[in-house]
């Protein structure tokens, strides 16, 4: 499994973490899009929350090597057109190295504060489907066109085009639709883990199969927080501490990230929980939870197999 590592801030913390990336060989850096970036009212009021699809067309100029991924850009937040043309510009400027990554969205407040729409679930899936269906058209070679109920793309010819084949991850943990649509159009699967990921992955390929796309050409990643420490006591530290970071009982806090399926324990039970998900299919591992210039080389030390 390879690991790569998702993080946010201001463009100079993103460029550092970038660097570091390089240096260390890993093969990919991914930013969220959100424009909140924390889920409490105050932490959210202070956390910088810069565009994320222009902070990766930075990168593209300032890296040489890698991937560069929106991991994932809500579809309430701009028309596929917009999407397909950045998409296309930042493949340009990177030389052909960016990732789309489109989802439904979920957090409720950021489109309360922007006054942005936040249309049901149901009819987010089904702008979510038409969008990937879009931009798959307008990423063509051939201008195809598309028409459905929420957007329109005429057969028309687009310029500039990509220098090669920008790819579209999918991200979500749903148990069917997302999986369905990873299958049929995406070339990145993002799936969280948790008891049915083997399920997911397993119903992207069928998806895959049933349209006539090869399973094994889609990438299927995950990503999470890791939490880890050489030893059980030093473990039950680090726990104790971000328990108290977060203002809220300790085993409330363990039980929390079991819910979320957060990857905890010993570095040597880290090595054992990644290879259970390698077996499923995982071959990428995207590390949120934020960069630190000593734990997380210690980490990757730790955990590369």
């Amino acid at each position: 499994m390879e690991f790569a590592i998702q993080t946010f801030g201001r463009y100079e913390d993103i460029l550092d973490v970038a660097q570091f990336s390089e240096r260390r060989g890993l093969p990919a850096i991914a930013l969220p899009d959100h424009y909140l970036m924390a889920l409490d009212e105050e932490r959210a009021r202070t956390t910088p929350a810069p565009d994320a699809l222009t902070q990766l067309a930075g990168l593209a100029r300032d890296t040489t090597d890698l991937e560069l991924v929106v991991l994932v850009s809500p579809i309430t937040f701009r028309h596929p057109a917009v999407l397909a043309k950045t998409a296309i510009t930042i493949d340009r400027m990177s030389g052909g190295r960016f990732t789309l990554g489109l989802g439904t969205g979920w957090m409720d407040r950021e489109h309360e504060v922007f006054g942005l729409p936040y249309p049901p679930m149901k009819v987010r899936f089904a702008m979510l489907e038409e969008a990937l269906g879009y931009v798959r058209a307008a990423l063509a070679n051939e201008p195809t066109g598309f028409d459905g109920e929420y957007y329109h793309l005429e057969a028309f010819p687009i310029e500039p085009r990509p220098v090669g084949t920008v790819k579209l991850m999918i991200g979500g943990s749903g148990p069917v639709k997302t999986p369905r649509l990873a299958g049929t159009y995406a070339d990145e699967f993002n799936v969280y883990a948790g008891p049915d990921l083997d399920r997911r992955i397993g119903r992207a390929r069928e998806a895959a199969v049933a349209v006539g796309r090869d399973p094994d050409a889609i990438l299927m990643s995950s990503a999470a927080r890791v939490i880890g420490a050489p030893t059980q006591a030093d473990l039950e530290n680090v726990l104790d501490a971000l328990a108290a970071d977060a203002d809220t009982d300790a085993d409330e806090f363990r039980e929390r990230l079991q819910r979320a399926g957060t990857p905890v324990g010993t570095y040597g039970q880290l090595k054992e929980q990644f290879a259970a998900m390698e077996a499923t299919g995982i071959k990428r591992f995207y590390l949120q939870g934020g960069y630190n210039a000593e734990r997380t080389p210690e980490l990757l030390d730790a955990i590369a197999v």
